[in-house]
């Protein structure tokens, strides 16, 4: 269940590839709602959107309660330059922060809208235009750059997987420590 100083645990290589698919629908439906002009399809875009807004914030709370309370991450990968290990570091505080701050953003925006109670059946009427809410500014903004650090992330471990070979990518995988990479 916990980490190893080589290799990510059970508890939080399902959280990391939970939460990565969920951020991944959840970008997807966010532009795919923003796109829609049916009231109706959005409505029901939009339904998801929220629902999966919160098991994400459910999952980076328990990530961060993991690795503060429970859990120590894996050490980093030896023979790394300072410089990488550091962007590595910086890039996850980066996504916890924009997590984070894309929650704050998209409740604000629900609330500011009145949007909840249609959204959530309370009452019936076409959705309020959203781009109106303050908080939609910064909720577009965090959604670019959650895919720019998705792509950075990604590309980072393809990069380590397929360029350097070392085995990296199976730090954050199910399974045994050793994938044949010496790790």
């Amino acid at each position: 269940m916990k980490s190893s100083s080589t290799k990510y645990g059970s508890v939080a290589v399902t959280i990391h590839w939970l939460s990565a698919v969920a951020i991944l629908a959840m970008l997807g439906s966010g532009f795919r709602a923003a796109s829609l002009t049916d009231s109706a399809a959005k409505e029901a875009i939009l339904m998801f959107h929220v629902t999966l807004g919160l098991v994400i914030l459910v999952l980076t709370l328990l990530r961060l309660f993991w690795w503060w309370r429970v859990d120590q991450k894996p050490k980093p990968v030896a023979g790394d330059p300072a410089w990488q290990t550091l962007s590595a570091k910086g890039i996850y505080v980066l996504f916890y922060l924009v997590i984070l701050g894309m929650v704050a953003s998209g409740i604000g925006t629900i609330a500011l809208s009145g949007a909840g109670s249609i959204l959530f059946g309370a009452d019936v009427g076409p959705l309020p235009n959203f781009s109106e809410e303050l908080p939609r500014v910064p909720h577009g903004l965090g959604a670019r750059l959650m895919v720019a650090l998705f792509m950075l992330h990604a590309g980072a471990a393809l990069y380590h997987h397929f360029i350097k070979k070392d085995g990296l990518i199976w730090r954050m995988w199910l399974g045994s420590d050793d994938k044949g990479t010496g790790l």
